[in-house]
């Protein structure tokens, strides 16, 4: 069961398939990611014997007819003004450093100003990946950084490159060193944030910890905890604490909702945490993604990158810590 997008295809359910979950069933069926299958299925485009498929979990049983309406091709169409800056550039792979505001690649809700459009307006090359190596849509996109997150994000420029990368990435070989601001003082100098998340039954939108949930771990390293933080007006006493986050997993939104989870919301996160003075644009958090390190693709070398904090994060934390609270780890630098 293989068609290009634009196409109605139909099977019938192999004993190989009894069992498993839809989402799953049409990814290995039709070849399209298993995000693309669930949103499918949330739009009607999946029937099972001619009925909707209301749920991306329900198993199939053998012998069932599964039919599936693929949706008409997009463009992804070039745009040379979406902001990043360039920091890294050979023949297999491009490093750029992502300002808050940009999403990474076309989704829902979103279509044009991508990085993936800057991306094609630079590299026209990077086209090339889409549909022979991965998603048409994400081309040479090997992971992402939410819109009000800024840093360092990797990105391949020939199938070798991606499918090293996405390998690196499976066995936790990239090395990725985030910033974040939280609310409160972290008691703990360190630690490990070590829980499941998934989607939120309350909000499927959202994300949460939950018993359902894929296998999560996020360390993190205090390096300093603040009594102020500065704003326009001058200053607020608001308790707040620096910390050095590295992922172990890389689930939608980990640190965000790791952090949420122990009481310690990032800073302007308005969707994990609680509302109150904001200190950033709307739709900005302190999360700034540092530090980044691979195995070039091709030398094997190991390459490593750094990003400072920009200044709409570094100009709200005062320079003092805490009273009675040393500074830990160089302070706010990337």
């Amino acid at each position: 069961m293989s068609a290009g997008t634009g196409a109605r295809v139909v099977a019938t359910v192999p004993h190989s398939l009894a069992g498993v979950r839809v989402d799953r069933a049409l990814s290995l069926l039709t070849g399209v990611s298993r995000s693309k299958a669930a949103s499918l299925v949330a739009r009607g485009c999946v029937r099972v014997d001619g009925v909707v498929v209301g749920t991306r979990s329900m198993p199939l049983g053998v012998g069932g007819q599964l039919t599936v309406t693929l949706p008409q091709p997009e463009e992804l169409v070039p745009d040379p003004d979406v902001p990043f800056e360039v920091v890294h550039c050979d023949d297999d792979l491009v490093v750029v450093d992502k300002p808050p505001g940009v999403v990474v690649h076309p989704g829902a809700g979103t279509r044009g100003g991508t990085l993936v459009a800057g991306l094609l307006a630079r590299f026209p090359d990077i086209a090339q990946l889409g549909g022979s190596a991965c998603d048409p849509m994400r081309p040479g996109i090997v992971h992402r950084l939410d819109k009000g997150t800024s840093g360092l994000l990797v990105v391949a420029r020939s199938p070798v490159a991606y499918r090293s990368l996405v390998s690196q990435m499976a066995a936790r070989a990239v090395g990725r060193r985030y910033l974040a601001l939280v609310a409160g003082h972290v008691p703990d100098d360190q630690g490990v944030v070590d829980a499941p998340i998934g989607r939120s039954a309350r909000t499927p939108t959202k994300m949460a910890v939950t018993a359902a949930g894929r296998a999560a771990r996020t360390g993190y390293v205090v390096l300093e905890r603040f009594s102020r933080v500065s704003v326009r007006s001058g200053s607020l006493d608001i308790p707040t604490t620096l910390l050095a986050c590295t992922l172990e997993t890389g689930r939608t939104h980990q640190i965000r909702v790791h952090l949420a989870a122990i009481g310690h919301p990032v800073v302007g996160d308005e969707r994990y945490g609680r509302a109150g003075r904001r200190l950033l644009a709307p739709g900005r958090f302190f999360l700034h993604a540092a530090e980044l390190s691979i195995d070039h693709p091709v030398s094997s070398e190991r390459l490593s990158w750094s990003s400072p904090l920009p200044p709409d994060l570094s100009q709200i934390v005062e320079r003092g810590p805490a009273p009675g609270t040393p500074a830990r780890g160089g302070g706010a630098t990337g």
